[in-house]
């Protein structure tokens, strides 16, 4: 029998007092003002400002969420990379719908991102992966992502496998591998506030593809 685990947290709170967050500071273009804010990160000195929550749903609606790396934005959307056998891409598959959510706390912002999913061209993928360092390259082979293994020694194996049929030349993409765009439906910019009044705007793409802003009650 295991004993009972209770975290009482009613007292871990912070102010955010950093800046405020006005109709008139926007962009009327939501990645415009994303690639503002991602840039204000970067100056900051944050680590990793592109890694992002992606939260995908099965065809029963059972969401999953895990922390990914945006790789490029573009005018069609936020580019990720990973294992087509992967869960992710399971329920992508099933589901071609998810949400990114990054979260920059030290300057009290998040972005959230809602869309559509769709794979990027094979010639775009294969142009990235050229891009990865030699162990990442290797890795994306080693892992069978989302799968049983029994141990890490058998990871590792895979590893040193892959080391040794690819030494002295280049490390081709695998055939399950390559990238995925999210296109974005909705775009919410959130900047914390004193008494938990925080700033919010939605953009919400509209028929004619233009931006629709609305702030929301936080």
């Amino acid at each position: 029998m295991t004993g009972s685990v209770s975290i009482s947290l009613a007292d871990l709170r912070a102010e955010y007092t950093q800046s405020g967050l006005e109709a008139r500071d926007l962009d009327p273009d939501p990645l415009r003002q994303f690639a503002k804010w991602f840039e204000q990160a970067l100056k900051a000195g944050i680590r990793e400002p592109n890694a992002m929550a992606l939260a995908t749903c099965n065809a029963a609606g059972q969401p999953s969420v895990r922390i990914i790396l945006l790789k490029s934005l573009e005018e069609d959307g936020f580019t990720f990379f990973t294992n087509y056998e992967s869960r992710k891409a399971a329920e992508l598959e099933a589901n071609p719908h998810g949400a990114l959510n990054f979260a920059w706390l030290e300057l009290e912002r998040q972005v959230n991102v809602t869309g559509t999913v769709k794979k990027l061209s094979r010639e775009k993928s294969e142009a990235y992966f050229k891009t990865r360092p030699r162990g990442n390259q290797l890795g994306a082979w080693a892992s069978r992502q989302s799968a049983v293994i029994p141990d890490r020694a058998t990871l590792e194996a895979r590893m040193a496998e892959f080391d040794g049929k690819y030494r002295g030349g280049t490390v081709p993409t695998p055939p399950f591998w390559g990238g995925y765009v999210l296109a974005p439906l909705e775009i919410e910019f959130w900047q914390g506030r004193p008494n938990r009044l925080h700033d919010r705007f939605r953009y919400t793409r509209q028929a004619d593809s233009r931006w629709k802003i609305d702030r929301l009650a936080p």
